[in-house]
């Protein structure tokens, strides 16, 4: 909870790596924003004092969303597995729901990384009032843009699920399960926006305590609404809308208890504000949007070879996911505290905590790799009884995990091109990783050696995208230190 002086709960005054004296104006990365109120600004501390508290004030700043992550991914396989026992048609109808489900992702996705990206680099300037204006323009803007985007869903589901190829008959249960489904995505992109307001101010305990309580009670509420009521397919998502209130109802008197969100807007110069928010959301919203078509080339490459083949992929798919999870948790804890301190102007800890942070993930994620290639058998024979699909698992996880540093790098130097304000870099990396690294190398590979060959371009992708993103970042940070030495 930030204290009169501007010190936020999660990154101490003390912590701060940006605490520094204030930057001359010219200096300053935010050309649009009012010069930093001194009052907010910490006292300074050594360069040594600054460098050591770098990773204690990463791992503070991770582990809430870590466990967040978790909570999320297990209620959404929770959710999958009860709706399973409703039959083949229930889940038919909630996979032609997915698609749809992508789109309302990354616009809010995409609007809470411009939301942590400006207001964390307002506070890092100093000017605290900005910053709460902006948290209630982004509520304001991120509700109704997704309110308007539901209703349009609403009016074509018809359209929209025979164009995705849905038999007449689904058509009733998904017109049954899309009202509470709706009103379920709208209700979590809310809460989402209060996530990421906490985020910017520097607080991941919260949202991330918030996703554990609400993804339990979205487990538990699943059983009651959708077997004992006997609501069927649309008490899924009538559990999830419970869950999510509740989180509402939580966290939103928080935020307006702490003053991080006023609704003053016309105090706030609004044409700027929104260009400030669209320059950032829109190249993440698309850069949120590939991934999903690229899963889909993908899955229709490794088709080719047949159901084993494809059931091994999506198995190995789902545990990459978990895989990951730390750098998920990380893309979510760096931007608040890149965004401070490029509005302190203070570029030189952005590229030491960058450094940590990489260094962490390399070895992370080889370890994971390390882990799988030795339990490939077990896992094999665990997850699936046939011999194809295991002998196919088994050589995934021989060969894909060993790249998840790749990975994992290049997801991170997008998070945090998008916290630096480079989001059309962020956007590139992106679309680079996927249809010049991943794409192409699969289909080489395919072609070369068949299905272990497809395996071993993933393999070779995800490595070269990043080392190409991290080239990138570098070249990025490059022209920011050029652009601030110009203005000293």
């Amino acid at each position: 909870m930030p204290s009169p002086q501007g010190r936020v709960h999660g990154v101490s005054g003390e912590a701060v790596p940006s605490a520094r004296p204030p930057p001359n104006p010219k200096t300053n990365l935010l050309d649009s924003a009012p010069q930093p109120n001194t009052k907010a600004i910490p006292k300074p501390v050594s360069n040594t004092t600054q460098t050591a508290s770098l990773p204690r004030q990463l791992y503070t700043m991770t582990w809430p969303m870590l466990f967040g992550a978790l909570s999320l991914m297990t209620f959404q396989l929770a959710d999958s597995a009860f709706i399973g026992q409703l039959g083949r048609d229930p889940l038919a109808a909630l996979g032609f729901t997915l698609p749809m489900h992508q789109l309302i992702i990354g616009l809010q996705v995409g609007l809470g990384i411009a939301t942590t990206a400006i207001i964390s680099r307002t506070l890092g300037v100093g000017d605290e009032l900005r910053a709460f204006r902006l948290g209630g323009l982004v509520i304001t803007v991120g509700s109704t843009l997704v309110f308007v985007l539901c209703i349009v869903l609403w009016l074509f589901q018809t359209p929209i699920m025979t164009a995705l190829g849905a038999d007449d008959t689904l058509l009733p249960m998904v017109r049954t399960y899309w009202v509470p489904w709706l009103f379920s995505a709208w209700i979590g992109a809310f809460l989402y926006f209060g996530y990421s307001i906490c985020r910017s101010h520097g607080d991941t305990k919260l949202p991330g305590y918030m996703m554990v309580a609400t993804s339990l009670a979205n487990i538990a509420l699943d059983p009651l609404y959708i077997f004992v009521f006997g609501w069927g397919l649309p008490g899924a998502a009538w559990a999830t809308v419970t869950s999510f209130g509740i989180g509402c109802l939580f966290i939103y008197p928080k935020l307006l208890k702490r003053g991080w969100a006023r609704f003053d807007l016309r105090e706030l110069a609004l044409g700027r504000a929104l260009r400030q928010l669209n320059s950032i959301m829109a190249p993440a919203m698309v850069s949120q949007l590939m991934p999903p078509v690229s899963a889909m080339l993908a899955t229709a490459m490794v088709a080719g070879f047949g159901s084993a083949a494809v059931a091994a992929w999506g198995l190995g798919t789902r545990l990459e996911f978990f895989s990951i999870v730390v750098v998920l948790a990380l893309t979510m804890s760096m931007p608040p505290m890149i965004g401070r301190l490029l509005g302190a102007g203070d570029i030189e800890q952005i590229r030491k905590l960058v450094r940590i942070a990489v260094r962490f993930v390399v070895g992370w994620q080889l370890a994971i790799g390390l882990l799988w290639l030795i339990a490939s058998g077990l896992v094999s024979d665990l997850f699936s009884s046939d011999q194809q699909v295991q002998e196919i698992l088994g050589a995934y996880l021989v060969r894909v995990p060993l790249s998840y540093s790749g990975l994992g790098v290049c997801m991170l130097m997008v998070s945090i091109c998008n916290a630096l304000g480079l989001a059309v870099r962020a956007l590139l990396v992106s679309m680079l990783r996927l249809f010049l690294c991943f794409l192409p190398l699969l289909w080489l590979g395919s072609q070369l050696n068949g299905i272990y060959g497809l395996m071993s371009g993933a393999l070779v992708g995800n490595l070269l995208a990043g080392i190409m993103a991290y080239s990138f970042y570098r070249a990025g940070m490059k022209q920011l230190r050029e652009s601030a030495s110009g203005k000293a």
